[in-house]
C-alpha cells in the first residue's frame, strides 16, 4: 500500500488564517489569562530546526516546516535584538543515548549525519545550541541551569514538531515552574498512522496539542503576538 502524502496544512500564503482558525477553541482559555506580556526575563526557544525535518529529500521531512521558517526568523531577530536569549535545540543521538529513539525511529540522528545541522536560514550563531537526545529538551542537558541563569522565567517555544519535541518541553517547562508560550503558527507535525492504515491528519494533531496545552500547561499565541 503506497504512504498517504504528508499533509502540509501550513503554507506561505494560508498560515495566519489557518491558525487563527486552530485558535477559535482556545478563546475561553485565552481570555482567563491577563493580557499578553513578554518581559525582560523572557526566552525564545527553537526546537529542532534541522536539515532532518527541513530538507524534502529526508524521510524525516516535516512538509510546511518551511512556512514556519519566516515567523521563527521574526521571533529570533525580535528576541536578539532586543537582548533577550535565544536557544536552539539540535537533537543528536549515538547508541548510548538513544534509550527509546533507537526502537522507535527508522533511524537516529547522529552527529556525523549531514542533516543534522540546524538550516543555514536560521542563524544559529546568534544564539547558544543545545544537544539533546531526547523529545524534551530539558531532559539532561544544560537548559534549565540555562534559564536559571540568565533569569529567565518565561520561555517560548516553537519549532518541530507540535506534538513531540515541542509538547513535552512545554509541559515539562511547565512542571519546572517557567511560563510557557507555545507559538501555534511557528510549530508545525506531520501526520500519524495508525493501525489498519488509518492516517491521523498532522492539522487535527495540532489542534488537539494546542488544546491540551492551552488549558493546562501554558499560552498558546501566535508570532504576531509576541513581536508586537
Amino acid at each position: 500500500m503506497m504512504k498517504p502524502e504528508k499533509e502540509a496544512y501550513f503554507g506561505s500564503a494560508n498560515i495566519q488564517e489557518a491558525a487563527l482558525e486552530m485558535l477559535l477553541p482556545l478563546e475561553t482559555a485565552r481570555s482567563r489569562h491577563l493580557p499578553l506580556a513578554v518581559g525582560e526575563t523572557a526566552a525564545l526557544l527553537v526546537l529542532d530546526m534541522q536539515e532532518y525535518f527541513l530538507n524534502p529529500d529526508s524521510h524525516a521531512w516535516v512538509p510546511s516546516a518551511v512556512a514556519i521558517i519566516p515567523g521563527t526568523q521574526r521571533l529570533a531577530a525580535a528576541f536578539a535584538g532586543s537582548g533577550r536569549p535565544v536557544f536552539y535545540t539540535r537533537h543528536i543521538n549515538d547508541s548510548q543515548n538513544a534509550a527509546n529513539m533507537g526502537k522507535w525511529w527508522r533511524e537516529i540522528i547522529t552527529e556525523k549525519n549531514p542533516l543534522s545541522a540546524i538550516s543555514p536560514e536560521l542563524d544559529s550563531w546568534g544564539g547558544l545550541v543545545i544537544h539533546k537526545s531526547q523529545y524534551d529538551a530539558f531532559y539532561k542537558t544544560s537548559l534549565e541551569d540555562l534559564l536559571v541563569d540568565f533569569q529567565v522565567d518565561q520561555v517560548v517555544i516553537c519549532g518541530v514538531m507540535t506534538h513531540l519535541c515541542c509538547e513535552t518541553t512545554a509541559r515539562d517547562g511547565s512542571d519546572l515552574g517557567f511560563e510557557m508560550l507555545f507559538v501555534l503558527d511557528a510549530t508545525h507535525t506531520f501526520d500519524i498512522v495508525g493501525a489498519n492504515h488509518q492516517v491521523y491528519r498532522a492539522r487535527e494533531i495540532a489542534r488537539y496539542t494546542a488544546l491540551t496545552l492551552g488549558a493546562d500547561f501554558g499560552r498558546v499565541v501566535m508570532t504576531s503576538e509576541l513581536v508586537n
